[in-house]
């Protein structure tokens, strides 16, 4: 019986007004050194604030399986993360990433 993954991209812009907020962090690291914008957006996902963040984009698989967020890249101007049932690999030209598919739209 053949099984379907579930993947979903998600990119978050920084340098934005939404990305610049002010994330509460679960773990209380008041004394840690001080995180850049994108380190705090990174910290927020990983400690499960996604959710609360973008309520509106979070779809739940037909199968009612639970997405995990299992990567986050780092870009210029942007975090993309990519949630899914299971660790997936990214294929390139379907990808929301656009270092993957603008790479593919030069050799077209």
């Amino acid at each position: 019986m053949e099984t379907n993954d579930t993947q979903q991209e998600i990119l978050l812009f920084t340098g934005t007004t939404f990305s610049s907020g002010q994330w509460t962090e679960k773990d209380g690291a008041a004394d840690a050194a001080p995180l850049s914008e994108k380190e705090k957006l990174a910290a927020a996902c990983w400690n499960g604030l996604l959710l609360e963040l973008l309520p509106e984009i979070y779809r739940q698989p037909a199968n009612a399986e639970k997405l995990y967020l299992w990567h986050i890249r780092e870009g210029v101007s942007f975090l993309e993360l990519d949630l899914g049932t299971s660790p997936t690999v990214v294929d390139g030209p379907s990808s929301i990433d656009p270092y993957l598919f603008l790479a593919t739209q030069c050799n077209n």
